[in-house]
């Protein structure tokens, strides 16, 4: 993948207001899943550096947390042990988000917010389609807990779901003013 200096650059400042983001609005305690300003982060990474850099930040950041660095939600924080832990699943539903967010704002031939809208959905139903899954199978088969995929729907969805549907709002918005004003 040939990258230039400048879309390294804005990667790398993605990759860190991410990492940033994961510290902000922290909000669970014990709880299976978070509530963290980190899908409209993600969202809005998409929708303003498009699929294949998008997608790259958010892997970049995945990967920092998977050396160790204390940059996730949750206890332990960063580390390949992160990989067992229920949420890890949203995390990998970040990077798909991220790109399918760019890839729409790419490929949809209209302009306007509403493509912007439509993207931001796309990314909040693929962090879902992943995270929920991912969340389901560990504690089912790695914590050996009873749980239906109704019960990780419960845990992991619907108390995120309206919150999550307002972070897309606003990072559409916000994605297409930047996108607008960087065309001019």
């Amino acid at each position: 993948m040939k990258i230039t200096a400048q879309e390294m650059t804005r990667t790398a400042l993605f990759t860190a207001l991410i990492c940033i983001a994961s510290f902000i609005l922290k909000i669970g305690g014990e709880i299976v899943v978070p509530f963290s300003i980190l899908p409209f982060m993600v969202l809005l990474t998409g929708g303003i550096l498009g699929s294949r850099l998008g997608a790259l930040s958010v892997t970049l950041y995945v990967l920092i947390g998977l050396l160790g660095v204390p940059v996730f939600a949750q206890s332990p924080f960063g580390g390949l042990a992160y990989i067992f832990h229920p949420t890890f699943g949203f995390l990998l539903g970040f990077i798909l988000a991220a790109y399918l967010v760019g890839l729409v704002v790419e490929k949809i031939p209209f302009v306007g917010l509403g493509k912007f809208l439509v993207a931001m959905l796309v990314g909040i139903v693929a962090i879902y389609i992943i995270g929920i899954p991912y969340l389901y199978g560990i504690i089912k088969f790695y914590l050996g807990k009873p749980i239906t995929m109704w019960g990780a729907i419960e845990i992991g969805l619907l108390p995120f779901i309206v919150l999550d549907l307002i972070k897309g709002l606003l990072a559409g918005v916000i994605a297409h003013s930047v996108i607008k004003r960087l065309k001019r």
